[in-house]
């Protein structure tokens, strides 16, 4: 026998000689029940360590100057893409006019024909379609009054029927179809314009916009500031010989970028984080027959970070990276995480001869007369901000303190039972053995 040593006297775990042992059937069979139960309870430890959540911060948003897209696809199926101007201002007193770079016009066939694609134009200054290429090196259209566009191909003048459409639209002046304008008898954009009367339009594309309260609309005519004032030359529009108006639907309407499918459907079950909850204004469809007709949304843009487990902090931020962006591409990093924006959104429409709800039975609710037809979108941000972090449910230790408690318990359990079966089997046999 060893000697023994200071240590001994502190051993919680006595042993017991192999002769003192009883071995039972029901002590083996409870030890395999006990094995099976400790391996389950154990995968599912293991299965809780590797879940990912989503765990959700509310923040005050501290980013300064920075800038943000907004991803559209929207059809007008009773106005023409010749007719359809896209706007953009904010606040800080940035105005887009008749925005090109990024988004395309889809001409339409009329809707009592199916509504199929006829072109589709991707928008830009000095297009190839536009360009005067056949004309003298030399000649140098007039402007008719109007000082020449800063966008003209040529400076100082107007060679294209566009640019006169430009340069009157500058000097706000309404072009109507170009009668008496050298340039539109050429290129025959009145035949064109009353060729395309009987079509709609679909616009899709991005706009990149500063991340401050401002608003973008889908308005007729060639668009112009006049003072304090955004105006549109409505001349085409009215004198139609087709009734126009804004009847649309909103097939896709985003600020930022898309979450990833696999995402969403990874966490679809724990986390209200979906699509159809970022982008509620997502196959929304509006009728009128009225061209005289306003739609107005109200949206309000909380902006939300998404980060995976395998985020970092990228080194492109701020305005560097902004710029250094594709467009429709801003937000997405290499490392998987995503800049982007949920929005909630309110909706009114309007009569722009005015008038009261009567024949909604409301008759208490007046509209004010007047106004631009079209459809306008204003949106606000929010100075609070969403970080969706994903991580792991429990962490390393946590995994291994489940299951060393999961065998432990187990154990502790199964020798409780072995111990009541066993000591009630000895019970029975000394009853029966009494009354034998």
């Amino acid at each position: 026998m060893p000697p023994k040593s200071r240590f001994t006297r502190l051993d919680a775990f006595t042993k017991t000689v192999e002769d003192a042992r009883i071995r039972t059937t029901s002590g083996g069979i409870v030890t395999i029940v006990s094995l099976i139960v400790v391996l389950w309870l154990a995968w599912g430890e293991w299965s809780d360590y590797r879940r990912i959540v989503i765990h959700p911060e509310l923040i005050v948003d501290k980013g300064r100057g920075e800038r943000m897209e907004i991803h559209m696809n929207v059809t007008f199926p009773k106005i023409p893409c010749e007719l359809l101007t896209l706007d953009v201002m904010d606040v800080s007193g940035e105005q887009q006019h008749g925005v090109l770079h990024g988004v395309k016009k889809v001409r339409l066939q009329p809707a009592s024909q199916g509504g199929g694609v006829i072109d589709v134009t991707a928008l830009a200054l000095h297009s190839e379609d536009e360009a005067a290429t056949h004309l003298d090196p030399n000649y140098c259209g007039p402007c008719y009054g109007a000082p020449a566009p800063s966008s003209a191909t040529k400076p100082g003048c107007c060679n294209t029927c566009d640019e006169v459409r430009e340069a009157y639209a500058q000097a706000s002046w309404a072009f109507g179809k170009g009668e008496g304008v050298e340039q539109c008898t050429r290129e025959h954009y009145a035949e064109k314009l009353d060729e395309q009367r009987n079509e709609g339009c679909r616009i899709e594309g991005d706009i990149r916009v500063n991340k401050v309260i401002g608003n973008f609309h889908f308005a007729p005519g060639r668009s112009f500031s006049n003072g304090n004032l955004h105006v549109h030359d409505l001349k085409n529009y009215w004198d139609s010989p087709v009734r126009h108006s804004f009847e649309h639907e909103i097939h896709q309407l985003r600020f930022g970028p898309q979450i990833p499918e696999d995402v969403t459907r990874k966490h679809a079950k724990n986390s209200p984080w979906t699509n159809h909850h970022i982008n509620p204004l997502d196959e929304v469809k509006q009728l009128t027959d009225d061209p005289n007709f306003n739609f107005m949304y109200f949206v309000k843009v909380v902006p939300t970070a998404y980060l995976p487990l395998s985020w970092s902090k990228s080194k492109y931020v701020g305005t560097q990276y902004e710029d250094s962006a594709w467009l429709g591409n801003l937000g997405n990093a290499i490392d998987g995480s995503m800049e982007t924006h949920q929005y909630s959104v309110t909706s009114h429409k309007r009569s722009l001869a005015g008038g009261d709800d009567a024949a909604e039975g409301h008759q208490e609710r007046l509209h004010a007369r007047g106004g631009i037809p079209g459809v306008f979108f204003s949106y606000d941000i929010s100075p609070m901000k969403v970080i969706n972090r994903e991580e792991r449910a429990k962490t390393f230790t946590g995994f291994l303190t489940g299951l060393c408690a999961v065998i432990g318990g187990t154990l502790t359990v199964a020798a409780a039972v072995d111990r009541g079966v066993y000591e009630g089997a000895t019970r029975l046999k000394k009853l029966q053995s009494k009354n034998l």
